[in-house]
């Protein structure tokens, strides 16, 4: 993020990590079980959240998680492709277009559907039956929604992040974590501070999430 706590400029210019950076996320990457993100990644970066940046092998891609309570995923999205397994966690609620989507993405190779939660994924939930597949430790690449949702839910052990020395300002800009907020100091998520470090042009902060 940049040093404001914005994710990007209010065009969408998310050009924030240098390459050292990037190489540095990957390792983390190629060290989880899964990677998770927000639909609004999915559809303004049309990531692949594999390892690439770094020497890796097909099988060292994390399993891939999409929380999408609404099924706007893109069937050409490229984290549908065979490089890795990806789980779409959408919730209950049903309508036609939903219902023809989730029988046209269960046909691909490699995908899997989980629902739960009505209006929203239940994040809860959805960690207990990741848990029991297996997937249990996470990275979590989620812009400032589904950030939010993870640390207003008590679901983020640790936090790393790169803070890049620019300044993006723009009330309209994605900061790291968005959502409602929480109203007290006293019920805000609070983090220890573990290791810093300085990285590119900028620093790395690393914490523990006080539970």
């Amino acid at each position: 993020m940049s040093l404001d706590g914005k994710l990007a400029t209010i065009d969408n210019d998310s050009r924030i990590s240098g390459e050292e950076d990037l190489k540095r996320v990957h390792n983390i990457r190629k060290n989880v079980d899964g990677i998770m993100v927000g639909i609004g990644t999915i559809l303004k970066d049309d990531p692949r959240l594999t390892v690439h940046k770094i020497d890796a092998k097909i099988g060292d891609n994390p399993i891939r998680i999409v929380i999408d309570s609404n099924l706007r995923i893109p069937l050409n999205a490229r984290v549908l492709n065979k490089d890795a397994k990806t789980i779409i966690a959408t919730t209950l609620k049903d309508t036609p277009n939903k219902i023809e989507k989730i029988n046209k993405l269960k046909d691909m190779e490699n995908v899997e559907i989980i629902r739960t939660g009505i209006e929203k994924v239940n994040l809860k939930k959805l960690m207990e039956i990741l848990y029991k597949k297996g997937i249990k430790k996470i990275l979590l690449e989620g812009g400032g929604t589904l950030n939010w949702g993870m640390f207003k839910e008590n679901l983020v052990d640790e936090v790393s992040v790169y803070v890049a020395p620019k300044i993006f300002g723009g009330v309209g800009a994605p900061t790291y974590v968005d959502g409602e907020g929480f109203k007290t100091v006293d019920e805000c998520v609070k983090l220890k501070l573990e290791k810093y470090y300085p990285f590119d042009e900028g620093i790395v902060l690393e914490f523990k999430v006080k539970k």
